[in-house]
């Protein structure tokens, strides 16, 4: 059995070697997190304690609170190596971008009056019958409409693009996750997407029929099978390497052979399978052995 999520696919298609380097040799990187995937999970974090206080407690958050939170937990988790691409701006930055992202949301949606089901539901799904393919990822909030009976996946967005409402349309992600909800509660039901982009405090709005479910479906399997079968893993050079953890070691942005980086790669590989046959032979030791 193997399981796929929407950023394991994607990975695969924007970039086939850096897909070997994370999903295969499962290589370690030296830097933990880039700050916008920082800033968008401490956004999301706080969302969903916002929505949580709601639901369990029956009150709202006041902004004051909101933003205190938000801070602490900004604070408590940033990483000692992050990374900045965009060399005019610092960690400060994003963290009051944060902050305005949460203003506008809180100003927009109190008194928070959403038929709340879960935040951060964990889905989980095999694509077939036979099971051999699950397809698995997290919902930032699914909502009930109690009074005309549908349901809506809500996904915050931290960046600062705005797509189209065709490409939300083609969106992959989402409909996953709504062929996900509809196998859970009917095909039947009607299953709304609903992306925030806080950035810009808009929304954007799609559906999926259950025609279009199944066609998505089939070309998932297409694309794992076509991943699972690949011998070659070539790196695709893009805008995107400035956001990559791997480009350190890509030799797309290294002045090595091909030759030179699959034996540098073979040798790293080497070493960690030394060092984890040591740890199991003698358990003990692992105290003392330093971490890199």
């Amino acid at each position: 059995m193997a399981f796929y999520s929407h950023s394991k696919l994607s990975t695969f298609e924007q970039c086939r070697l850096k897909y070997k380097f994370k999903y295969i040799d499962k290589i370690p990187v030296k830097i933990e997190e880039t700050i916008e995937s920082f800033l968008g999970h401490a956004v999301h974090l706080t969302l969903e304690w916002l929505y949580q206080i709601k639901k369990s407690e029956g009150k709202i958050p006041t902004i004051d609170e909101v933003i205190v939170y938000y801070s602490e937990k900004w604070q408590q988790n940033l990483p000692p190596k992050v990374l900045i691409v965009r060399k005019d701006l610092t960690d400060k930055d994003y963290f009051e971008m944060g902050i305005k992202f949460l203003l506008d949301y809180y100003m927009e949606y109190v008194p928070f009056d959403e038929n709340i089901l879960e935040t951060e539901k964990r889905i989980s799904f095999p694509l077939s019958d036979n099971e051999e393919h699950h397809i698995i990822g997290f919902i930032d909030r699914l909502d009930h409409n109690k009074e005309n009976n549908f349901f809506e996946i809500h996904d915050y967005k931290t960046g600062n693009n705005l797509p189209s409402q065709e490409k939300s349309d083609n969106d992959r992600q989402l409909a996953l996750y709504a062929l996900a909800i509809k196998k859970m509660f009917g095909f039947d039901k009607e299953v709304k997407l609903i992306w925030h982009y806080l950035a810009y405090n808009k929304e954007i709005h799609s559906t999926r029929t259950n025609e279009q479910l199944e066609k998505l479906k089939q070309e998932v399997i297409k694309l794992i099978n076509e991943i699972e079968s690949s011998a070659e893993f070539p790196y695709n050079k893009s805008e995107l390497c400035n956001w990559c953890e791997y480009k350190d070691i890509c030799p797309a942005w290294n002045n090595v052979s091909e030759k030179e980086f699959k034996e540098t790669i073979t040798l790293t590989k080497k070493t960690e399978e030394k060092s984890d046959k040591t740890k199991k032979q003698y358990p003990t030791l692992s105290k003392y052995l330093k971490e890199e």
